[in-house]
């Protein structure tokens, strides 16, 4: 077995599946969904963690985004083409989610020597890898210039991108989150993005440094492995790999404390994107 699929060899993995709730599934619910299971896997009221979801119609900004100077004029953009817009909790720049994208995120817990950054990511890597390993592709891990979001864990085959991992780390509690872009086209959804980055942000100098998006070096797993993937079809496999991996998978919501965590954390990002209207 790979190394880095060895984080994902666990007695048991809970299984918490939102990806198929449905278009009235709002972006804000997810992020204080996982601030909420790290807190619960990190004081090990749960155990490890795997969820499933996806948002329709959404653009998620990172926190660096809020800072371009013409923000408004690019949120413009983004609703006039349908898309909602949350910022998220936690680093990184605008992603598109819609229905053929879909979000896996595993969570763990941080352990008393600690789970070494790198470590995460190799192994969700490692969990893609192994997900698509019928097919002659080889997924590599490396940051693709003109990419929205991009990041030295970008996943791509043949240099185009198709997905992207991110990590969060709270309360002992380590989430390990990917957006993997199923079907439909990347190239389309990287040109939302060009066009949201070339209005909020015009000819300005800022301190940080956006992206200069190029929507070729974008597509979807559909597109690149010539399979029209449903997302149905990616969790089934996504499930059989950590039924492999593990004693048992067995499927539970939030229950309890969990609940009054979740309230709190979805008030916070609730806060957040009330200043950004």
């Amino acid at each position: 077995m790979e190394k880095s699929l060895s984080l994902l060899v666990q007695d048991k993995w809970r299984i918490i599946d939102q990806s198929s709730l449905g278009p009235m599934f709002d972006a804000k619910q997810s992020f204080a969904m996982d601030d909420t299971l790290c807190t619960s896997v990190g004081a090990r009221v749960s155990p490890p963690t795997a969820r499933s979801w996806v948002h329709h119609h959404t653009v998620v900004l990172g926190i660096q985004d809020t800072r371009l100077p013409f923000l408004e004029e690019g949120m413009v953009y983004l609703k006039e083409q349908g898309y909602r817009v949350i910022v998220r909790n936690s680093g990184g720049l605008a992603v598109v989610l819609d229905s053929g994208v879909l979000n896996l995120s595993l969570i763990f817990p941080d352990t008393e020597k600690g789970i070494d950054i790198n470590r995460g990511y190799d192994a969700m890597w490692a969990l893609i890898k192994e997900m698509f390993s019928d097919f002659n592709a080889e997924i590599e891990a490396r940051e693709i210039e003109g990419s929205y979001c991009p990041g030295s864990y970008d996943l791509s085959i043949n240099g185009k991108k198709f997905a992207g991992i991110s990590q969060r780390r709270i309360r002992k509690g380590v989430a390990v989150q990917i957006y993997l872009c199923v079907s439909g086209s990347g190239q389309n959804r990287a040109k939302h993005i060009q066009q949201f980055y070339t209005l909020a942000k015009r000819d300005q100098e800022t301190k940080f440094i956006y992206p200069t998006i190029h929507p070729e070096v974008m597509a979807s797993l559909s597109e690149l492995l010539h399979t029209e993937f449903t997302i149905q079809d990616v969790m089934l496999r996504f499930l059989n790999v950590l039924k492999e991996m593990s004693g048992e998978i067995y499927g539970e919501p939030l229950s309890g404390q969990e609940l009054e965590w979740y309230e709190v954390n979805y008030q916070r990002i609730m806060e957040r994107n009330e200043k950004i209207k």
